[in-house]
């Protein structure tokens, strides 16, 4: 017998479609599919699908759809609001993208790539960078998140201010619709003004549309030079300053342009192991910047020096060091991507991925501190991020020899406390992370109205038996709660 709730003609029928490597029933193979990246949700399956083809998805998506079956959609589970996470009712597959992992073309005259959606965005880089070009979103999962979950998901990262989001870079999209229909919007073209952007609707939508099978994205030329440097700073308005000292003379060489606390430094330094901090002595704030540009030769050096020389004389920033080969330049950007691993290590934490109008963001870090350590005394204010896009993760370590589960049960009141100043500063409560099943319960007062309902319409058009990843993005019906269990570690 078979370990599964699926009726018996589905469970033949599927079995048959994606043979034994493509279905998974077992409770030992699909647990690692049911438990998000953070392990805040823990959920059950029916089965695991991973088809490795378009057209095996297709079919087994429309065999589910006429047995009424719910489907979680999952790339590299590196979700971080739960987004790919069945619910616990047992009921639910999951399809999972990892086998179609093909880099189909990449094209050097309009500069685009073919993948399927498995491809991880650390193998799409790589495959840019064998033809000489730069696939430009980065992450600190790259080598576990695919190209149809970053699509999925409208993923940022360190470079969107100069690249954008994952929304910018896709040309041509096909996917797999909730009753098994092919939406094949493969074109690369830049103007194509022929009705709506349907593949628009599906970025961002974090499944619930339907499953991204591949992607055509668009790609840069290689940087043939580059500078990097980390610089010390009193505080987040100093770093914007420096932000905009380096746009000022030159916005196109800003490749990224990261914000990082004192204090979120300080857990890097202390708990990861070979990051050192390279500057006299510790700051209360610092930016890491880097310019980046196709063009052989040291204009890039001259500009830093430059900007940095001058922000030296007027104090804006008190030290700084440049980076003189890649490996320096490598160990410059392990301090930035550590901080979310140096906070799980200092015990439990509440993310708060948000987003304010740049000029704001002073006032965001400021307010949110005070109101945060007025709520919990000796609470460990740790944001950093995106500054050159708005994007902060202002994220909260507990105290320190604190409970870490008494810290997470107030959870809620930590990121309601965090949004009501966002808020009050014109930004939004996710700016890249998404909505998941985490953040459900805050859409009706931030995206109530109008915005809302127009969200469920489109919904109910597409998916009206709402079989494609239940509970992520909308709000429970009234009278019920999302289902959050507690997680396995901090």
């Amino acid at each position: 017998m078979y370990e599964t709730a699926l009726p018996a003609p589905l469970h033949d029928a599927l079995l048959a479609l994606l043979g034994p490597a493509g279905f998974l029933t077992q409770a030992t193979d699909t647990s690692p599919y049911c438990t998000d990246w953070r392990a805040l949700y823990h959920g059950r399956c029916a089965a695991v699908l991973r088809p490795a083809t378009t057209e095996e998805c297709a079919k087994a998506v429309a065999l589910c759809h006429a047995h009424g079956v719910p489907m979680v959609p999952q790339g590299g589970n590196t979700s971080m609001v739960g987004g790919a996470t069945p619910d616990g009712s047992g009921r639910a597959v999951v399809v999972s993208t990892t086998r179609m992992r093909q880099v189909i073309a990449i094209e050097h005259a309009d500069l685009t790539m073919t993948v399927e959606a498995g491809v991880t965005l650390k193998a799409a880089q790589d495959a840019a960078a064998a033809e000489g070009l730069l696939f430009p979103l980065s992450i600190s999962s790259e080598g576990s998140a695919d190209i149809g979950g970053i699509l999925s998901t409208n993923a940022g990262g360190n470079n969107t201010v100069r690249y954008g989001n994952a929304r910018e870079l896709a040309l041509g999209l096909q996917a797999v619709l909730p009753d098994g229909t092919v939406l094949d919007l493969m074109r690369r073209l830049r103007k194509d003004n022929t009705g709506y952007a349907l593949r628009q609707l599906l970025i961002g939508a974090e499944g619930t549309l339907g499953i991204i099978t591949r992607a055509i994205i668009q790609l840069q030329p290689a940087p043939r030079s580059r500078e990097t440097a980390l610089c010390a700073v009193a505080d987040a308005k100093a770093a914007l300053d420096l932000f905009a000292a380096f746009r000022r003379e030159d916005p196109s060489a800003i490749q990224a342009f990261e914000f990082m606390s004192g204090v979120s430094m300080g857990l890097v330094n202390t708990l990861i192991e070979g990051a050192s901090l390279p500057l006299a002595q510790p700051a209360p704030a610092y930016a890491l910047v880097e310019l980046a540009s196709p063009r052989a030769g040291n204009s890039l050096r001259e500009l830093m020096e430059d900007v940095l020389g001058h922000a030296l004389e007027t104090g804006l920033v008190s030290d700084a060091v440049l980076a003189e080969s890649e490996a320096q330049r490598l160990d410059l950007w392990k301090l930035r991507e550590e901080h979310a691993e140096a906070q799980k290590r200092a015990g439990a934490s509440v993310k708060n991925d948000v987003s304010v109008p740049l000029p704001a963001i002073p006032t965001l870090i400021a307010q949110a501190t005070a109101a945060c350590e007025a709520l919990i005394p000796g609470i460990r204010v740790a944001p950093f991020g995106h500054i050159g896009d708005g994007n902060i993760h202002f994220n909260l370590v507990q105290p320190e020899g604190a409970d870490p589960e008494a810290f997470l049960a107030q959870d809620h009141a930590i990121m309601d406390t965090v949004a009501a100043i966002v808020r009050k500063l014109d930004g939004s409560f996710s700016a890249e992370h998404g909505v998941g099943q985490l953040k459900t319960y805050l859409m009706p007062s931030w995206r109530g109205g109008a915005e809302l309902t127009t969200m469920h319409r489109i919904k109910n058009a597409i998916d009206p038996a709402n079989l494609m990843n239940p509970g992520k993005i909308f709000p429970p019906d009234r009278g019920t709660s999302p289902r959050k269990l507690p997680p396995t570690h901090p």
